[in-house]
């Protein structure tokens, strides 16, 4: 009889050391928490923005054409899918480059270079209105979920993240609208949401309900940082709210920037993840 007991309890162990390995390869790897936490001062394009604590926005990926040159952003939202704007015309033969903060030659990061095996772009969208302006790239290969590089959370559909709310958005996109060349090291900006009634005082009829506008407020977007995050925390965990996708041809930092909202994409991201 001890030996049974003694066997059962070595089992419920085991079976306890093994909730608790899937317990803590979850909190590691599960959307919107990174294993570096990001510091926002909140005072900081990501023109008007700063430097991001490295890796601390582990969904971000660069895309690249084949000779290093990034040309958009994106956001891991699981080791096999990556979302971005429709409008960065990503193709098979780009590379996504996850893990990197410092994108400059020479730089010794263990980045993990992947690449598409299909691109799905929504099918309304649209480059005359700039609605629906959202892609997804299904890899290859899946991305090796680490410290440097984890997954971001979706929105939902039914969530509702509102006007004032402070969020933040990333990339290596232009730090002045003229600039040369862009950051070599991921930049970052602190930028309020607006309401889609505040954001057609700036923006007219051209805004939609499939955009989400931020910033107005001394920060914003720019050249390159296209088909990159905008996020917010929801209980505590960051959530994809919007994919940046137009603004001020001259990064207007008192012009806020718009964004595709994911609340309204959620149903087709859903849909092509789970047919493919």
């Amino acid at each position: 009889m001890l030996l049974v007991h003694q066997h059962i309890t070595i089992i419920i162990m085991a079976f306890l050391w093994l909730v608790s390995c899937l317990a803590f390869v979850s909190a590691a790897y599960g959307c919107g928490n990174p294993a570096i936490s990001p510091r926002v001062t909140g005072n900081a394009r990501i023109v008007n923005g700063e430097e991001a604590v490295p890796h601390s926005w582990p969904w971000q990926v660069s895309l690249q054409q084949s000779n290093g040159f990034h040309f958009c952003g994106g956001s891991l939202i699981n080791e096999n899918w990556v979302v971005t704007a429709a409008h960065c015309n990503v193709r098979t033969y780009h590379n996504v480059i996850a893990g990197e903060h410092n994108k400059g030659y020479g730089s010794s990061e263990a980045i993990q270079v992947l690449r598409p095996s299909r691109v799905f772009t929504h099918p309304s969208w649209n480059p005359s209105t700039i609605n629906n302006d959202i892609a997804l790239i299904k890899l290859s290969s899946p991305a090796k979920l680490g410290t440097n590089v984890s997954p971001v959370c979706l929105a939902e559909s039914s969530d509702n993240f509102a006007a004032g709310m402070s969020c933040v958005t990333s990339g290596w996109g232009l730090t002045r609208y003229n600039a040369a060349n862009t950051p070599n090291n991921l930049q970052q900006a602190s930028l309020p949401l607006l309401s889609n009634t505040q954001c057609k005082q700036h923006w007219g009829s051209n805004i939609s309900d499939k955009m989400i506008c931020a910033g107005g407020a001394g920060a914003t977007s720019c050249m390159g940082d296209s088909g990159g995050p905008l996020v917010c925390q929801k209980a505590g965990a960051w959530t994809l709210v919007g994919i940046v996708s137009w603004g001020s041809s001259y990064c207007s930092t008192s012009t806020p920037a718009v964004y595709a909202r994911v609340t309204v994409l959620r149903g087709w991201v859903d849909q092509i993840l789970a047919a493919n």
